[in-house]
């Protein structure tokens, strides 16, 4: 058979999906057709490989060249001057914010280049959707290792020498989770993947699942052989489609070629898969409340003990663990636990994916060692905050998390770290912000979220965040009352404290820690009614500098209620009265004419 001499892999995780990438595929297919080269290079669709807003991405191998938001209308230059000529085009590259000059090599663009593979190894290159080109990447490896070479000590003994933790929320250690629920005299045993991603401005879950599937469904029957399950459920939310149809898809050739089900590759271990839709209840990333959920109940937290290692799912031992968890584990066997032990921290091992968002140039999906700074994070892979603005604050760990001030920034990032400043890894949730960003609207935004979700059955949680949201907009209007601030924290504390699961125990987060690391911002709110980042709309005055207005009237053309004023090339007045605090003038003057106090 004839090998191709060149690969275009196209992104088709859900942002380059958005954006146009199947109808890009097509161009491609179409246009290679017509130059009669579709035998000499192959279009191959991928997933996401976490370089989200730049999309849809391209990058032909072996040249490793990277094309960023490409349009269907580019393909017909691209396939002449690259594909028949053998020349790339540089217009089409991506090129470092504040620089000029284009970077060709995916490897050489800093985005790509800090990064280190594990769970999201196969991000880009290969096709979800062929099981063959994941076998290619040394797929199914670890699950022949397992099920030919290892016992099932064996396996969570390689486990515990890895030191993986769990990526889901708290760190805590996988093999002991595996080691307790094998320990079970009571079965039949059941493996749970908690792929219900809820957290805002997360999707690490998301793309492993449509990126690399069978690296989960590996992992899985991995845990299946060490814990002595021989059932296994993948419990997806419904908002994940792509996803949905692609671990679907896995499964169904896993099967078909004897990599799941009834005597795998011979060796006597069974292991079936089945997936959950979840209705999108972020209180089913809870792992009692899942497990509620796929009973057909309603999604909501039991208390603990017994825990689900001991009595889960149908009152049976179940192991749960989220998706990028399942994907380290066939890695883990592959190499060796000292391997991946070599990797990170003294205390937090491997690496860890991050979906990075918010105020930053390079938005996407990274994994990065553990312990690496956020400063490394946001400014090396991330390009710097937007419009050369000043870093103001960064939240990890989801809603639940803290938000943490930019002193902080050569701070590592590992589960004890994180702990010690009043935040936590979570699922890897990282938003980025910037001094345009008011930490107490911040706060109320997350308490808004978290009041909304929560299941309800704990007074504390669900009477405690409608409390503190109140406060929250009380301050963010200006009518904020002295000893707000004590009672929000008092709020917190009893949260904290009598919560049952652990959704409810951290869901003051990012109020406990706002306050601590920006109080000050909630004292110029209540005492001053002022909002020091000029965005609480009924905290600030818009005015027109005298010095700087030219008279151009951009900014009294886009004004929607008439508040501005003034004759053409003359100085502008703008009516307090009128004005709606919107921010269209703003953003309508280029002269920085604008004063916003």
């Amino acid at each position: 058979m004839k090998a191709e001499r060149t690969h275009i892999l196209v992104c088709t995780g859900t942002g380059c999906v958005s954006a146009g990438a199947f109808e890009i595929i097509s161009a491609l297919n179409k246009e290679l057709k017509l130059h009669e080269l579709q035998e000499e290079i192959l279009v191959v669709p991928t997933g996401c490989n976490g370089f989200c807003q730049n999309g849809p991405l391209l990058l032909f191998q072996p040249e490793d060249i990277l094309y960023q938001r490409i349009r269907v209308e580019d393909i017909p230059f691209l396939v002449e001057e690259h594909c028949l000529k053998g020349r790339p085009v540089p217009r089409l590259m991506f090129v470092p914010p504040g620089e000029e000059t284009p970077v060709p090599a995916m490897k050489d663009i800093n985005f790509f280049g800090r990064q280190k593979l594990i769970a999201f190894r196969n991000r880009g290159r290969i096709n979800p959707e062929d099981i063959k080109d994941y076998i290619a990447f040394d797929g199914y490896l670890g699950l022949a290792k397992a099920a030919t070479e290892m016992s099932p000590e064996q396996v969570i003994e390689e486990l515990k020498t890895s030191g993986l933790r769990g990526r889901g929320g708290a760190g805590f250690p996988t093999f002991k989770k595996w080691e307790i629920c094998k320990a079970q005299a009571d079965t039949p045993k059941y493996v749970i993947c908690n792929a219900d991603e809820g957290d805002p401005g997360a999707f690490m879950d998301r793309s492993i699942l449509e990126a690399d599937p069978h690296a989960l469904i590996e992992g899985m029957a991995i845990g299946g052989k060490a814990i002595g399950a021989e059932h296994g459920v993948v419990y997806v939310r419904a908002e994940y489609p792509l996803a949905l149809e692609r671990i679907k898809k896995a499964i169904n050739q896993a099967e078909e070629n004897g990599l799941l089900g009834e005597n795998i590759l011979g060796t006597g271990l069974n292991f079936h898969l089945t997936i959950v839709r979840g209705a999108g209840a972020f209180v089913c990333g809870e792992e009692t409340a899942l497990i509620s959920s796929i009973e057909g109940k309603v999604g909501r937290p039991r208390p603990k003990p017994p825990f689900p290692a001991q009595s889960g799912l149908w009152g049976k031992p179940t192991n749960i663990n989220n998706v990028e968890t399942w994907a380290n584990v066939a890695q883990i066997i592959l190499k060796g636990g000292d391997w991946f032990s070599g990797i990170g921290t003294e205390r937090s091992k491997g690496t860890k994916l991050f979906s990075l968002v918010g105020k930053v140039n390079n938005t996407g999906l990274v994994e990065v060692p553990m312990g690496i700074s956020v400063k490394e994070i946001i400014f090396e892979i991330g390009g710097g905050i937007l419009d050369n603005r000043e870093f103001k604050a960064v939240q990890i760990g989801g809603p639940s998390g803290g938000c943490l001030p930019a002193s902080l920034m050569d701070m590592p990032i590992d589960f004890e770290s994180l702990g010690s400043v009043g935040s936590m890894m979570g699922s890897g949730g990282l938003v980025v912000m910037d001094e345009g960003t008011c930490m107490v609207d911040m706060a109320r935004y997350f308490t808004d979220f978290l009041a909304e979700e929560s299941c309800g059955k704990c007074s504390s949680c669900r009477i405690g965040l409608q409390r503190m949201r109140e406060i929250l907009s009380r301050i963010c209007e200006g009518k904020g009352k002295e000893g707000d601030v004590e009672i929000l924290e008092e709020l917190g504390g009893v949260i904290k404290k009598t919560s049952m699961c652990g959704l409810g125990q951290t869901s003051a987060n990012p109020v406990l820690s706002t306050i601590k690391y920006f109080r000050d911002e909630y004292d110029a709110h209540i005492k001053e009614h002022r909002c020091p980042a000029g965005f609480c709309r009924k905290l600030i005055t818009y005015s027109i500098l005298k010095d700087k207005c030219v008279g151009c009237g951009a900014c009294l053309r886009v004004c929607p209620t008439e508040a501005v004023s003034g004759m053409k090339k003359q100085v502008h007045k703008i009516n307090t009265k009128k004005c709606i605090r919107c921010g269209a003038c703003v953003e309508a003057c280029k002269f920085g004419a604008i004063h916003v106090v």
